[in-house]
Protein backbone atom coordinates (compact mmCIF):
# COMPACT_ATOMS: atom_id res chain seq x y z
CA UNK A 1 0.00 0.00 0.00
CA UNK A 2 1.30 3.23 -0.57
CA UNK A 3 1.03 5.79 1.74
CA UNK A 4 1.23 9.68 1.10
CA UNK A 5 3.16 11.75 3.81
CA UNK A 6 -0.31 13.63 4.08
CA UNK A 7 -1.78 10.84 5.65
CA UNK A 8 1.40 9.84 8.45
CA UNK A 9 -0.01 12.47 10.96
CA UNK A 10 3.17 14.42 10.72
CA UNK A 11 3.73 18.00 9.99
CA UNK A 12 6.16 18.11 7.45
CA UNK A 13 6.92 21.83 7.68
CA UNK A 14 9.83 22.79 9.30
CA UNK A 15 11.21 18.82 8.63
CA UNK A 16 14.03 19.99 6.59
CA UNK A 17 15.69 22.27 9.35
CA UNK A 18 15.58 19.66 12.45
CA UNK A 19 18.51 17.56 13.27
CA UNK A 20 18.37 13.99 12.56
CA UNK A 21 17.75 12.93 16.49
CA UNK A 22 14.95 15.40 16.56
CA UNK A 23 13.73 13.88 13.61
CA UNK A 24 13.94 11.03 14.98
CA UNK A 25 11.19 11.54 17.19
CA UNK A 26 8.87 12.04 14.70
CA UNK A 27 9.46 8.80 12.73
CA UNK A 28 8.94 7.03 16.13
CA UNK A 29 5.71 9.05 16.38
CA UNK A 30 5.16 8.22 12.69
CA UNK A 31 5.74 4.42 13.68
CA UNK A 32 3.78 4.13 16.46
CA UNK A 33 1.13 5.92 15.50
CA UNK A 34 0.48 5.32 11.51
CA UNK A 35 -3.61 4.39 10.39
CA UNK A 36 -1.64 2.25 7.92
CA UNK A 37 -2.60 -1.82 8.19
CA UNK A 38 -0.40 -3.92 9.34
CA UNK A 39 0.16 -7.26 11.49
CA UNK A 40 -0.53 -6.15 15.09
CA UNK A 41 2.14 -8.02 16.53
CA UNK A 42 4.72 -6.06 13.84
CA UNK A 43 7.21 -4.55 16.43
CA UNK A 44 8.72 -0.87 15.44
CA UNK A 45 12.16 -1.30 14.94
CA UNK A 46 14.55 1.87 15.81
CA UNK A 47 17.74 1.39 13.94
CA UNK A 48 18.09 4.92 14.29
CA UNK A 49 20.78 5.43 17.20
CA UNK A 50 23.67 4.13 17.63
CA UNK A 51 23.86 2.46 21.08
CA UNK A 52 25.04 -0.68 20.87
CA UNK A 53 22.80 -4.10 22.32
CA UNK A 54 25.95 -5.75 22.85
CA UNK A 55 28.37 -4.78 26.26
CA UNK A 56 31.71 -5.91 27.60
CA UNK A 57 30.89 -8.40 30.81
CA UNK A 58 34.05 -9.26 32.23
CA UNK A 59 34.87 -5.37 33.02
CA UNK A 60 31.68 -4.61 34.64
CA UNK A 61 31.73 -8.19 37.04
CA UNK A 62 35.04 -6.80 37.65
CA UNK A 63 34.01 -3.30 38.62
CA UNK A 64 31.56 -5.01 41.30
CA UNK A 65 33.59 -7.15 42.72
CA UNK A 66 36.09 -3.97 43.54
CA UNK A 67 33.64 -2.45 44.99
CA UNK A 68 32.63 -5.23 47.04
CA UNK A 69 36.29 -5.64 48.31
CA UNK A 70 36.45 -1.62 48.75
CA UNK A 71 33.87 -1.85 50.76
CA UNK A 72 35.40 -4.42 52.95
CA UNK A 73 38.35 -1.93 53.22
CA UNK A 74 36.23 0.99 53.89
CA UNK A 75 34.70 -0.69 56.92
CA UNK A 76 37.66 -1.59 58.51
CA UNK A 77 38.24 1.56 59.41
CA UNK A 78 35.35 2.41 61.81
CA UNK A 79 34.62 -1.26 62.72
CA UNK A 80 34.88 -0.79 66.23
CA UNK A 81 31.38 1.72 65.74
CA UNK A 82 28.92 -1.34 64.11
CA UNK A 83 26.91 2.00 62.71
CA UNK A 84 27.44 1.53 59.39
CA UNK A 85 30.12 3.78 59.02
CA UNK A 86 33.52 3.60 57.05
CA UNK A 87 36.12 5.57 56.20
CA UNK A 88 38.66 5.92 54.09
CA UNK A 89 40.57 2.68 52.57
CA UNK A 90 44.55 2.81 53.71
CA UNK A 91 47.42 1.83 51.51
CA UNK A 92 49.57 0.03 53.84
CA UNK A 93 49.26 -3.43 53.21
CA UNK A 94 46.00 -3.45 50.65
CA UNK A 95 47.86 -5.41 47.98
CA UNK A 96 48.03 -8.58 50.69
CA UNK A 97 44.63 -7.97 51.87
CA UNK A 98 43.61 -8.26 48.54
CA UNK A 99 45.09 -11.89 47.80
CA UNK A 100 43.32 -12.74 51.01
CA UNK A 101 39.88 -11.31 49.15
CA UNK A 102 41.16 -13.46 46.00
CA UNK A 103 41.29 -16.60 47.97
CA UNK A 104 37.94 -16.17 49.49
CA UNK A 105 36.28 -15.50 46.06
CA UNK A 106 37.70 -17.53 44.01
CA UNK A 107 35.11 -18.93 42.37
CA UNK A 108 33.13 -15.63 41.97
CA UNK A 109 33.47 -14.29 38.20
CA UNK A 110 34.90 -11.25 38.24
CA UNK A 111 37.45 -11.47 41.18
CA UNK A 112 40.07 -13.98 38.53
CA UNK A 113 39.70 -10.67 35.54
CA UNK A 114 41.20 -8.53 38.85
CA UNK A 115 43.61 -10.66 39.93
CA UNK A 116 44.57 -10.97 36.18
CA UNK A 117 44.50 -6.98 36.27
CA UNK A 118 46.81 -6.75 39.39
CA UNK A 119 49.24 -9.13 37.52
CA UNK A 120 49.34 -7.04 34.36
CA UNK A 121 49.43 -3.37 35.68
CA UNK A 122 52.50 -4.99 38.25
CA UNK A 123 54.16 -7.06 35.38
CA UNK A 124 53.27 -5.38 32.24
CA UNK A 125 52.85 -1.73 33.05
CA UNK A 126 55.25 -2.06 36.25
CA UNK A 127 53.10 0.20 38.24
CA UNK A 128 53.09 -0.20 42.22
CA UNK A 129 50.21 -2.55 43.10
CA UNK A 130 49.31 -1.04 46.77
CA UNK A 131 48.69 2.13 45.15
CA UNK A 132 47.18 0.71 41.90
CA UNK A 133 44.70 -0.69 44.49
CA UNK A 134 44.12 2.22 46.90
CA UNK A 135 43.31 4.12 43.48
CA UNK A 136 41.05 1.74 42.16
CA UNK A 137 39.24 1.85 45.72
CA UNK A 138 39.12 5.28 46.99
CA UNK A 139 37.44 6.01 43.02
CA UNK A 140 35.24 3.50 43.62
CA UNK A 141 34.18 4.24 46.60
CA UNK A 142 33.41 8.15 45.64
CA UNK A 143 34.43 9.50 48.56
CA UNK A 144 36.98 12.17 47.65
CA UNK A 145 36.81 15.11 44.52
CA UNK A 146 39.23 13.67 41.25
CA UNK A 147 42.59 14.63 42.04
CA UNK A 148 44.31 15.60 40.07
CA UNK A 149 41.28 17.26 38.55
CA UNK A 150 42.01 16.43 34.71
CA UNK A 151 42.24 12.90 35.84
CA UNK A 152 43.74 10.48 38.73
CA UNK A 153 47.05 9.72 37.88
CA UNK A 154 47.50 6.03 37.45
CA UNK A 155 44.11 5.82 36.01
CA UNK A 156 45.77 8.45 33.35
CA UNK A 157 48.84 6.08 32.90
CA UNK A 158 46.88 3.00 32.06
CA UNK A 159 43.98 4.50 30.00
CA UNK A 160 47.46 6.40 27.86
CA UNK A 161 48.50 2.74 27.24
CA UNK A 162 45.34 1.28 26.04
CA UNK A 163 44.95 4.88 23.42
CA UNK A 164 48.68 4.19 22.08
CA UNK A 165 47.62 0.51 21.91
CA UNK A 166 44.07 1.62 19.71
CA UNK A 167 44.87 4.92 18.38
CA UNK A 168 48.78 4.69 17.32
CA UNK A 169 49.69 0.64 17.17
CA UNK A 170 52.67 0.03 15.69
CA UNK A 171 53.05 3.61 14.59
CA UNK A 172 56.57 5.43 15.44
CA UNK A 173 55.17 8.00 18.13
CA UNK A 174 57.87 10.52 20.15
CA UNK A 175 56.94 11.69 23.02
CA UNK A 176 53.90 12.05 25.59
CA UNK A 177 50.53 13.25 25.80
CA UNK A 178 47.78 14.60 28.42
CA UNK A 179 44.49 13.02 28.94
CA UNK A 180 41.40 14.54 30.03
CA UNK A 181 38.20 12.33 31.44
CA UNK A 182 35.48 13.61 30.39
CA UNK A 183 31.49 12.72 29.83
CA UNK A 184 31.68 11.01 26.58
CA UNK A 185 32.32 12.19 23.32
CA UNK A 186 29.73 14.80 23.40
CA UNK A 187 31.28 16.57 26.44
CA UNK A 188 34.70 16.64 24.75
CA UNK A 189 33.02 17.94 21.56
CA UNK A 190 31.52 20.70 23.69
CA UNK A 191 34.38 21.45 25.99
CA UNK A 192 37.07 21.80 23.14
CA UNK A 193 34.70 24.35 21.16
CA UNK A 194 34.36 26.37 24.17
CA UNK A 195 38.12 26.70 25.18
CA UNK A 196 39.14 26.84 21.54
CA UNK A 197 36.97 29.78 21.66
CA UNK A 198 37.82 31.20 24.87
CA UNK A 199 41.31 31.34 24.11
CA UNK A 200 41.10 33.13 21.18
CA UNK A 201 42.54 30.00 18.76
CA UNK A 202 38.62 30.34 17.32
CA UNK A 203 37.03 33.26 16.55
CA UNK A 204 33.79 34.68 15.42
CA UNK A 205 33.79 34.64 11.34
CA UNK A 206 36.72 32.49 11.43
CA UNK A 207 36.78 29.65 9.21
CA UNK A 208 36.83 25.52 9.92
CA UNK A 209 36.84 22.90 8.03
CA UNK A 210 34.83 19.26 8.42
CA UNK A 211 35.48 16.43 7.00
CA UNK A 212 31.79 15.08 5.70
CA UNK A 213 29.91 12.76 6.31
CA UNK A 214 30.32 13.74 9.90
CA UNK A 215 28.39 13.22 13.48
CA UNK A 216 26.01 16.18 13.54
CA UNK A 217 26.77 18.73 16.13
CA UNK A 218 29.95 18.96 14.35
CA UNK A 219 27.88 21.06 11.80
CA UNK A 220 25.41 22.31 14.12
CA UNK A 221 27.93 24.02 16.41
CA UNK A 222 29.84 26.15 14.58
CA UNK A 223 26.65 27.99 13.24
CA UNK A 224 25.68 28.39 16.92
CA UNK A 225 25.29 32.28 17.87
CA UNK A 226 28.22 31.44 20.20
CA UNK A 227 30.74 30.61 17.57
CA UNK A 228 29.30 32.07 14.37
CA UNK A 229 32.51 30.02 12.65
CA UNK A 230 32.38 29.83 8.52
CA UNK A 231 32.39 26.25 7.49
CA UNK A 232 34.11 24.46 4.47
CA UNK A 233 33.23 21.03 3.67
CA UNK A 234 36.09 18.72 2.96
CA UNK A 235 33.72 15.79 1.29
CA UNK A 236 34.01 12.41 0.83
CA UNK A 237 31.60 10.69 -2.02
CA UNK A 238 30.22 7.26 -1.91
CA UNK A 239 31.22 6.43 -5.27
CA UNK A 240 35.10 7.04 -4.12
CA UNK A 241 34.34 4.23 -1.01
CA UNK A 242 33.82 7.29 1.13
CA UNK A 243 37.15 8.24 0.93
CA UNK A 244 38.50 11.88 0.57
CA UNK A 245 40.17 13.19 -2.51
CA UNK A 246 43.48 15.03 -2.77
CA UNK A 247 41.23 18.25 -4.30
CA UNK A 248 39.36 17.89 -1.42
CA UNK A 249 42.20 17.70 0.87
CA UNK A 250 44.19 20.72 -0.53
CA UNK A 251 41.11 22.98 0.82
CA UNK A 252 43.10 22.89 4.18
CA UNK A 253 46.08 24.03 2.41
CA UNK A 254 43.99 27.51 2.52
CA UNK A 255 45.17 29.61 5.43
CA UNK A 256 42.12 31.13 5.95
CA UNK A 257 41.52 27.30 7.84
CA UNK A 258 42.07 27.53 11.28
CA UNK A 259 40.87 24.08 12.25
CA UNK A 260 39.88 20.60 10.85
CA UNK A 261 37.39 18.72 12.40
CA UNK A 262 36.91 14.95 11.53
CA UNK A 263 35.11 11.74 12.70
CA UNK A 264 36.98 8.19 11.75
CA UNK A 265 36.10 6.19 10.95
CA UNK A 266 33.10 8.50 9.66
CA UNK A 267 29.95 8.80 11.17
CA UNK A 268 27.54 7.57 9.57
CA UNK A 269 29.55 5.84 6.44
CA UNK A 270 31.78 4.22 9.05
CA UNK A 271 34.75 3.85 6.72
CA UNK A 272 38.18 4.88 8.23
CA UNK A 273 40.49 7.64 6.30
CA UNK A 274 42.85 5.23 4.14
CA UNK A 275 46.58 5.29 4.50
CA UNK A 276 47.30 7.46 1.50
CA UNK A 277 45.02 10.06 2.77
CA UNK A 278 46.40 10.16 6.48
CA UNK A 279 49.90 10.84 4.71
CA UNK A 280 48.49 13.70 2.62
CA UNK A 281 46.64 15.32 5.60
CA UNK A 282 50.48 14.90 6.98
CA UNK A 283 52.60 16.30 4.53
CA UNK A 284 49.24 19.21 4.25
CA UNK A 285 50.49 19.83 7.90
CA UNK A 286 53.63 19.83 7.39
CA UNK A 287 53.27 22.66 5.01
CA UNK A 288 51.15 24.42 7.27
CA UNK A 289 52.27 23.86 11.08
CA UNK A 290 49.76 26.28 12.69
CA UNK A 291 46.56 23.82 11.20
CA UNK A 292 44.46 22.36 14.26
CA UNK A 293 43.20 19.00 13.72
CA UNK A 294 40.51 16.91 15.93
CA UNK A 295 40.09 13.52 15.43
CA UNK A 296 37.46 11.83 16.55
CA UNK A 297 37.92 8.39 16.85
CA UNK A 298 35.15 6.72 18.91
CA UNK A 299 35.09 3.59 15.96
CA UNK A 300 38.25 3.11 15.33
CA UNK A 301 38.89 0.23 18.07
CA UNK A 302 35.96 -2.07 15.21
CA UNK A 303 38.92 -1.16 12.24
CA UNK A 304 41.82 -3.57 11.72
CA UNK A 305 44.82 -2.19 12.43
CA UNK A 306 43.57 1.52 13.10
CA UNK A 307 45.64 4.47 13.21
CA UNK A 308 44.70 8.01 14.04
CA UNK A 309 45.41 11.01 12.14
CA UNK A 310 47.11 11.78 15.88
CA UNK A 311 49.66 9.00 15.66
CA UNK A 312 50.46 10.93 12.36
CA UNK A 313 50.17 14.50 13.41
CA UNK A 314 50.53 14.38 17.38
CA UNK A 315 51.17 18.34 17.66
CA UNK A 316 48.94 19.29 15.91
CA UNK A 317 45.92 17.05 16.85
CA UNK A 318 43.49 17.16 19.27
CA UNK A 319 42.25 13.35 20.06
CA UNK A 320 38.85 12.61 20.98
CA UNK A 321 38.10 9.51 22.10
CA UNK A 322 35.09 7.55 23.93
CA UNK A 323 34.14 4.11 25.43
CA UNK A 324 30.83 4.03 24.60
CA UNK A 325 29.80 2.56 21.61
CA UNK A 326 33.07 -0.43 21.72
CA UNK A 327 32.41 -1.30 25.40
CA UNK A 328 28.14 -0.49 25.30
CA UNK A 329 28.56 2.06 27.56
CA UNK A 330 26.88 4.65 26.30
CA UNK A 331 25.20 5.12 29.76
CA UNK A 332 28.25 5.48 31.27
CA UNK A 333 29.45 8.74 30.13
CA UNK A 334 33.50 7.70 29.33
CA UNK A 335 35.70 9.63 27.29
CA UNK A 336 38.75 11.04 26.65
CA UNK A 337 40.55 14.30 25.01
CA UNK A 338 44.14 13.56 24.48
CA UNK A 339 46.61 16.14 23.85
CA UNK A 340 50.62 15.79 22.96
CA UNK A 341 52.59 17.59 25.49
CA UNK A 342 54.40 19.39 23.10
CA UNK A 343 51.68 20.94 20.88
CA UNK A 344 50.40 24.21 18.51
CA UNK A 345 47.89 25.02 20.81
CA UNK A 346 50.23 25.91 23.70
CA UNK A 347 52.45 27.40 20.76
CA UNK A 348 49.97 29.47 19.40
CA UNK A 349 48.57 31.04 22.94
CA UNK A 350 51.95 31.67 23.50
CA UNK A 351 52.06 33.85 20.44
CA UNK A 352 48.54 35.78 20.56
CA UNK A 353 48.61 39.72 21.29
CA UNK A 354 49.64 41.03 24.76
CA UNK A 355 45.94 42.41 25.15
CA UNK A 356 44.69 38.54 24.57
CA UNK A 357 47.36 37.01 26.47
CA UNK A 358 46.61 39.32 29.60
CA UNK A 359 42.62 38.90 29.45
CA UNK A 360 43.65 35.09 29.58
CA UNK A 361 45.73 35.41 32.30
CA UNK A 362 43.02 37.35 33.92
CA UNK A 363 40.50 34.79 33.41
CA UNK A 364 42.96 31.61 34.90
CA UNK A 365 44.59 33.57 37.87
CA UNK A 366 42.39 32.28 40.85
CA UNK A 367 43.94 28.27 39.85
CA UNK A 368 47.41 29.12 39.40
CA UNK A 369 50.44 31.40 39.74
CA UNK A 370 51.19 31.08 36.51
CA UNK A 371 48.52 31.54 34.14
CA UNK A 372 50.78 32.36 30.98
CA UNK A 373 52.36 29.18 30.91
CA UNK A 374 48.98 26.99 31.76
CA UNK A 375 48.55 23.79 29.17
CA UNK A 376 45.60 24.20 26.91
CA UNK A 377 44.26 20.40 28.26
CA UNK A 378 44.46 21.89 31.51
CA UNK A 379 41.96 25.02 30.84
CA UNK A 380 39.95 22.64 28.82
CA UNK A 381 39.44 20.95 32.69
CA UNK A 382 38.86 24.96 34.04
CA UNK A 383 36.96 25.57 31.31
CA UNK A 384 34.60 22.64 31.57
CA UNK A 385 33.53 24.33 35.44
CA UNK A 386 33.61 28.20 34.17
CA UNK A 387 37.07 28.49 36.10
CA UNK A 388 35.67 29.71 39.02
CA UNK A 389 34.82 25.59 40.19
CA UNK A 390 37.98 23.97 38.87
CA UNK A 391 38.55 22.64 42.17
CA UNK A 392 35.34 20.33 41.86
CA UNK A 393 36.21 19.75 37.99
CA UNK A 394 36.92 16.27 36.90
CA UNK A 395 35.36 12.78 35.81
CA UNK A 396 33.59 11.40 38.64
CA UNK A 397 35.98 8.74 40.10
CA UNK A 398 33.55 5.25 40.05
CA UNK A 399 33.47 6.61 35.95
CA UNK A 400 37.22 6.81 35.80
CA UNK A 401 37.53 3.17 37.60
CA UNK A 402 35.03 1.60 35.08
CA UNK A 403 37.34 3.07 32.40
CA UNK A 404 40.45 1.96 33.96
CA UNK A 405 38.94 -1.81 33.97
CA UNK A 406 37.91 -1.38 30.14
CA UNK A 407 40.92 -0.46 29.01
CA UNK A 408 42.53 -3.36 31.22
CA UNK A 409 40.35 -5.73 30.22
CA UNK A 410 41.40 -4.61 25.89
CA UNK A 411 44.95 -4.66 27.09
CA UNK A 412 45.01 -7.91 28.95
CA UNK A 413 43.04 -9.31 25.28
CA UNK A 414 46.45 -9.53 23.43
CA UNK A 415 44.57 -12.18 21.00
CA UNK A 416 41.65 -9.22 20.42
CA UNK A 417 39.27 -11.86 21.13
CA UNK A 418 36.30 -9.53 22.10
CA UNK A 419 37.23 -7.29 19.09
CA UNK A 420 36.72 -9.53 16.90
CA UNK A 421 33.49 -11.10 18.31
CA UNK A 422 32.17 -7.44 17.44
CA UNK A 423 33.32 -7.13 14.18
CA UNK A 424 32.13 -10.54 13.17
CA UNK A 425 28.79 -9.69 14.93
CA UNK A 426 27.96 -6.14 13.04
CA UNK A 427 29.26 -7.72 9.31
CA UNK A 428 26.98 -10.19 9.63
CA UNK A 429 24.44 -7.88 10.50
CA UNK A 430 25.65 -5.75 7.44
CA UNK A 431 25.25 -8.82 4.76
CA UNK A 432 21.77 -9.61 5.90
CA UNK A 433 20.63 -6.30 5.28
CA UNK A 434 21.70 -6.00 1.77
CA UNK A 435 20.85 -9.14 1.21
CA UNK A 436 17.77 -8.44 1.87
CA UNK A 437 17.53 -4.99 -0.20
CA UNK A 438 19.15 -6.58 -3.21
CA UNK A 439 22.74 -5.47 -3.02
CA UNK A 440 25.77 -7.75 -4.09
CA UNK A 441 27.27 -7.85 -0.72
CA UNK A 442 31.05 -6.71 -0.65
CA UNK A 443 33.24 -7.71 2.14
CA UNK A 444 36.22 -6.96 0.57
CA UNK A 445 36.96 -2.98 1.65
CA UNK A 446 39.52 -3.21 4.58
CA UNK A 447 38.57 0.63 5.63
CA UNK A 448 34.90 -0.28 5.85
CA UNK A 449 34.09 -0.68 9.56
CA UNK A 450 30.67 -1.14 9.48
CA UNK A 451 29.21 0.07 12.50
CA UNK A 452 26.33 2.08 10.36
CA UNK A 453 25.81 1.72 6.84
CA UNK A 454 24.62 4.38 4.66
CA UNK A 455 21.75 3.91 2.31
CA UNK A 456 22.30 5.85 -0.05
CA UNK A 457 19.11 5.82 -3.01
CA UNK A 458 20.74 8.17 -5.22
CA UNK A 459 23.74 6.02 -5.80
CA UNK A 460 21.81 2.86 -5.79
CA UNK A 461 18.80 4.11 -7.69
CA UNK A 462 21.62 5.54 -10.81
CA UNK A 463 23.64 1.91 -10.38
CA UNK A 464 20.60 -0.15 -11.28
CA UNK A 465 18.02 2.46 -13.03
CA UNK A 466 19.58 5.16 -14.67
CA UNK A 467 19.98 8.66 -13.90
CA UNK A 468 16.47 9.32 -15.74
CA UNK A 469 14.97 7.62 -12.76
CA UNK A 470 17.25 9.06 -9.99
CA UNK A 471 15.70 12.13 -11.49
CA UNK A 472 12.21 11.21 -11.17
CA UNK A 473 12.14 10.32 -7.42
CA UNK A 474 13.58 13.37 -5.99
CA UNK A 475 11.38 15.39 -8.35
CA UNK A 476 8.26 13.53 -7.22
CA UNK A 477 9.06 12.78 -3.23
CA UNK A 478 10.27 15.23 -0.45
CA UNK A 479 13.79 14.72 1.13
CA UNK A 480 12.25 12.85 4.00
CA UNK A 481 9.40 11.27 2.58
CA UNK A 482 11.17 7.86 2.32
CA UNK A 483 12.10 7.68 6.22
CA UNK A 484 8.88 8.61 6.81
CA UNK A 485 7.48 5.62 4.48
CA UNK A 486 9.76 3.31 6.05
CA UNK A 487 8.51 4.33 9.58
CA UNK A 488 4.85 4.38 9.22
CA UNK A 489 4.29 1.50 6.45
CA UNK A 490 7.16 -1.19 7.89
CA UNK A 491 7.56 0.83 11.58
CA UNK A 492 10.99 1.01 10.85
CA UNK A 493 13.27 3.89 11.74
CA UNK A 494 16.60 5.13 10.20
CA UNK A 495 18.14 8.40 10.62
CA UNK A 496 18.34 11.02 7.28
CA UNK A 497 21.85 11.13 5.99
CA UNK A 498 21.56 14.63 4.74
CA UNK A 499 21.97 15.35 8.91
CA UNK A 500 24.77 14.21 8.89
CA UNK A 501 26.18 16.09 5.60
CA UNK A 502 25.73 12.93 2.76
CA UNK A 503 25.41 15.04 -0.21
CA UNK A 504 22.82 12.28 -1.45
CA UNK A 505 19.33 11.43 -0.56
CA UNK A 506 20.14 8.84 1.94
CA UNK A 507 19.19 6.95 5.60
CA UNK A 508 21.86 6.07 8.37
CA UNK A 509 21.25 2.42 9.65
CA UNK A 510 23.01 1.47 12.76
CA UNK A 511 24.33 -2.08 12.64
CA UNK A 512 25.16 -1.85 16.26
CA UNK A 513 21.77 -1.85 18.38
CA UNK A 514 19.22 -4.76 16.45
CA UNK A 515 19.71 -8.44 16.18
CA UNK A 516 20.07 -10.16 12.59
CA UNK A 517 17.21 -11.23 11.56
CA UNK A 518 16.20 -7.18 11.82
CA UNK A 519 18.19 -6.55 9.62
CA UNK A 520 16.51 -8.72 7.17
CA UNK A 521 13.53 -7.70 7.97
CA UNK A 522 14.79 -3.48 7.21
CA UNK A 523 16.51 -4.90 3.91
CA UNK A 524 12.81 -6.34 2.64
CA UNK A 525 11.50 -2.96 3.86
CA UNK A 526 13.78 -0.72 2.11
CA UNK A 527 13.05 -3.15 -0.93
CA UNK A 528 9.61 -2.84 -1.70
CA UNK A 529 9.97 0.96 -0.61
CA UNK A 530 12.38 1.45 -3.66
CA UNK A 531 10.37 -1.22 -5.73
CA UNK A 532 6.90 0.74 -5.35
CA UNK A 533 8.83 3.85 -6.87
CA UNK A 534 10.16 1.74 -9.43
CA UNK A 535 6.50 0.44 -10.21
CA UNK A 536 5.13 4.37 -10.02
CA UNK A 537 7.79 5.74 -12.01
CA UNK A 538 6.95 2.88 -15.05
CA UNK A 539 3.17 4.06 -14.97
CA UNK A 540 4.38 7.89 -15.39
CA UNK A 541 7.14 7.48 -17.61
CA UNK A 542 6.06 4.55 -19.52
CA UNK A 543 9.21 2.65 -18.99
CA UNK A 544 9.85 -1.22 -18.05
CA UNK A 545 12.23 -1.20 -15.31
CA UNK A 546 12.27 -4.04 -13.15
CA UNK A 547 11.63 -3.68 -9.77
CA UNK A 548 13.12 -6.67 -8.58
CA UNK A 549 16.48 -6.12 -10.32
CA UNK A 550 19.07 -7.16 -8.16
CA UNK A 551 21.06 -3.84 -7.45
Amino acid sequence: MTTSIKTLGSDMSGIGALSPFELKDRLIKAAGESAVERPANLAMLNAGRGNPNFLATLPRHGFWQLGLFAMRESERTFAHLHTGVGGFPKKEGIEDRFEIFARENQNVRGVDFLCAAVSYVRDQLALNVDEFLYEMCEGILASNYPVPDRMLCLSEIIVGHYLRREMVGEHPFVGEFDIFAVEGGTAAMTYIFNTLRENYLLNKGDTIALGTPIFTPYIEIPHLRDYQLNVVEINADVESGWQYSKKELDKLRDPQVKAFFVVNPSNPPSVRIDNESLRYIAQIVQDRPDLILVTDDVYGTFAENFVSLFALCPRNTILVYSYSKHFGATGWRLGTIAAHQDNVLDHRIAQLLPVKKRELNERYKSITTDPEHLKFIDRLVADSRTVALNHTSGLSTPQQIQMVLFSLFALMDTTDTYKNTLRQLIRRRKQALYTEIGVRFDASDSNAVDYYTVIDLEYLGKRAYGQPFVDWLFTNTQPSELLFRLAAEAKVVVLPGRGFGTPHHSGRVSLANLNESDYARIGRAIRRLLADYVERYNLATGQELDPNKVL
